[in-house]
């Protein structure tokens, strides 16, 4: 029979978790700093009408000309771009050391729960992540990339900003992409219910119509509605799991 862990044992099993979890990120970060120009052909592709998104949608032809105004932006760039690429390709593996490290003190059935609920976070993020990076971000680059008060001021878009609004997107519709499991673990514990939900569709259909004008502030309604569809499916896939969650108990 083992012998219960003391404090100190556990950090330092958590201590040896953070320090595998660092060196993964450290591998695929360095590796995606190796592969720069693979890295950020994906990452500038959606400047150029060349972009699958644009060929489907038979966009104009265009190309937003980037510019650096920094002696070391470009070199900081890559390295946070790279970073951020190993932190990404490395999130199976992170979040398999965690669940690891926490799944002793869990029952049996507790960890088949666990593993539903971030095995299903962590899916619903990525695709959040793709959604940006196919849809919202290619409409909304095209669109104020190439926006101007009039043809005498020119666009100077700076790699900076570029990036910035890249990460910054892909982050917010990531959460955003987290509806239906939030919702589910509220409905799992009474908080939430699909007939509440349903009552109050019309009011969540306003407040995602502000969220989409917030994400993409374009004029185009087009674009709002292509951002909007799919956080509504969100809101009705959430209505379901509540419901779903509320049989199951």
């Amino acid at each position: 029979m083992n012998e219960p862990q003391t404090f100190w044992d556990h950090l330092d099993v958590l201590r040896s978790v953070l320090i595998r979890i660092a060196a993964a990120i450290v591998v695929f970060a360095v590796a995606a700093f190796l592969m720069k120009d693979e890295l950020f052909g994906v990452v500038l592709a959606p400047r150029s009408s060349d972009f699958l998104t644009y060929r489907l949608l038979d966009a104009a032809p265009f190309k937003l000309h980037l510019m650096n105004t920094g002696l070391t932006e470009q070199f900081m760039i890559h390295m946070r771009t790279a970073m951020y690429a190993g932190l990404l390709v490395a999130s199976p593996y992170i979040l398999y050391e965690l669940f690891s490290f926490v799944s002793p003190a869990l029952y049996k059935n507790e960890q088949r729960y666990a593993v539903w609920i971030v095995g299903a976070a962590y899916a619903m993020f990525l695709l959040g992540t793709l959604v940006n990076y196919f849809v919202v971000f290619p409409l909304t680059v095209r669109f104020l990339g190439t926006y101007q008060v009039s043809p005498d001021v020119a666009n100077m878009l700076t790699l900076q900003s570029y990036i910035d609004t890249l990460l910054g997107m892909s982050l917010v519709m990531g959460i955003v992409f987290e509806l239906p499991v939030v919702c589910g673990l509220m409905g799992r514990m009474g908080l939430l219910t699909d007939e509440w939900m349903s009552e109050y569709r019309r009011h969540a259909v306003v407040a995602i119509l502000i969220v989409a004008a917030i994400i993409t502030p374009t004029t185009d309604v087009f674009t709002l509605f292509i951002v909007a569809l799919p956080i509504y499916l969100l809101y009705e896939l959430s209505i379901w799991i509540v419901k779903l969650t509320k049989r199951n108990k």
